[in-house]
C-alpha cells in the first residue's frame, strides 16, 4: 500500500472560519490520529511574513507535535536557509531531535519569494551560498565537536538523538539545485518531478546507488466526500487561494512550482490537483499506487474549516483504509 503522509504550512486567509490558534490544534490532534492510524510522517512547512500567516515556525509546531506523538516521522520541508542563523537553527533542530527521539528530518531550501529575501536583508542572489553554508554547518554543528564558522571557533551543544544525525535533503527547482543536492545532502525534494532525473543521474556519476525513478506523489489535495460537488463548494475558495497565493510568488520570482493564477474555481477543478472522490474511487486509486509511493493528505489547505477537514479524515478512517 502507498505510504500514508499528513502535511501542514498553517494559511489562514480572511476566509477562514476559525483563528490560527485553532487551525494549529486542529493539526497537532490529526497528527496523533495520523500516528494511531499508521500514517509514516507528518510535513510541516514555511514561509514568512505572508499575509494569510503561513508558519513562519518550523521548530515551534514541530516541537508541540512531537510531545504529543511517539512514533510518526516528523519532516520539515522546508526550511528556507536564508532565512535562519545557522548555527541557532542546529542547536533548535538539536534539541527537537532529542524531545522528538530521533523522529525528525530536515528539507533545507534556498527560498524564492522575493518579499523574504527582503525581510531578512538578503537577495536571491546569495540564496545559494546561504544554502550550502547551512547543510555545512548542520553537519559540522551536530558532531558535538568545535568547527570553524565565519571565521571564528564555536560549538553547538546538545548533539541530536539520532546517531550521527539527521537527514538532511535540500529542496529546489531546476537542473543546477538536484545536482548540488545530490553532493552535499541526504536526499532531494524538488519542486517538479522532473527535476528528480537530473539528481538521480548525479547521485549515479558520483558512484552511489541508483535512487531509482521519482515516486508518485499523489495529488495535492485529496478529499474522500459521499458529495463531491457539494463538498467542492466549500472547499474551492480555500483552493483557489493556495493555488493563487503560490502562483503570484511564483510569478514574482519566476520559480517553477506547477502554481499559476486561477480564477476560475471550475477551470482549477478540471486541473486535477484537487480531488474531491468517493470513498470507492479512493479505494481504486490507492490500491492502484504502488507500495513506495507517498499518499498526501493536506486536511488544513487554505485556512479550510477543521471540522470539515475532519470529516474528510473520518471517512478515510472508517471506509477506505479498512479496504486497502
Amino acid at each position: 500500500m502507498a505510504l500514508l503522509n499528513i502535511r501542514y504550512d498553517f494559511r489562514c486567509p480572511d476566509i477562514c472560519p476559525v483563528p490560527v490558534e485553532e487551525l494549529y490544534h486542529a493539526a497537532i490532534e490529526q497528527a496523533v490520529w495520523a500516528e494511531d492510524l499508521g500514517f509514516v510522517s507528518v510535513t510541516l512547512s514555511e514561509h514568512h511574513g505572508s499575509d494569510d500567516g503561513y508558519l513562519p515556525s518550523l521548530v515551534a509546531l514541530a516541537s508541540a507535535i512531537a510531545a504529543r506523538t511517539e512514533n510518526i516521522h516528523i519532516m520539515l520541508a522546508a526550511l528556507i536557509a536564508p532565512m535562519h542563523d545557522p548555527l541557532r537553527i542546529a542547536e533548535d533542530l538539536a534539541v527537537l531531535d532529542r524531545i522528538s527521539k530521533g523522529r525528525i528530518s530536515v528539507t533545507v531550501a534556498g527560498g524564492y519569494v522575493p518579499s523574504e529575501f527582503e525581510m531578512f536583508g538578503y537577495t536571491t542572489g546569495d540564496r545559494v551560498r546561504l544554502t550550502e553554508e547551512m547543510v555545512e554547518t548542520l553537519k559540522a554543528a551536530w558532531t558535538g565537536e568545535p568547527f570553524e564558522f565565519r571565521g571564528r571557533t564555536v560549538r553547538v551543544t546538545p548533539t541530536p538523538y539520532q546517531n550521527p544525525r539527521p537527514a538532511i535533503w535540500l529542496g529546489g527547482s531546476g537542473e543546477k539545485a538536484a545536482r548540488r543536492a545530490a553532493r552535499i545532502a541526504d536526499g532531494f525534494l524538488p519542486t517538479m518531478p522532473e527535476f528528480w532525473d537530473f539528481y538521480r543521474d548525479e547521485v549515479i556519476q558520483l558512484g552511489r546507488d541508483d535512487p531509482g525513478p521519482a515516486t508518485s506523489g499523489g495529488v495535492g489535495y485529496l478529499h474522500i466526500t459521499h458529495d463531491p460537488d457539494a463538498t467542492w463548494a466549500k472547499v474551492a475558495p480555500h483552493a483557489l487561494h493556495e493555488m493563487n497565493a503560490y502562483g503570484q510568488w511564483a510569478a514574482e520570482s519566476g520559480a517553477a512550482t506547477g502554481f499559476e493564477p486561477v480564477e476560475d474555481a471550475d477551470a482549477l477543478r478540471a486541473m486535477g490537483m484537487h480531488q474531491l472522490i468517493s470513498p470507492a474511487e479512493a479505494i481504486d486509486m490507492i490500491k492502484a499506487m504502488g507500495d513506495f509511493d507517498a499518499l498526501m493528505f493536506h486536511p488544513l489547505m487554505g485556512g479550510l474549516d477543521p471540522a470539515l477537514a475532519w470529516e474528510n479524515l473520518r471517512l478515510f478512517e472508517t471506509e477506505v483504509l479498512p479496504h486497502l
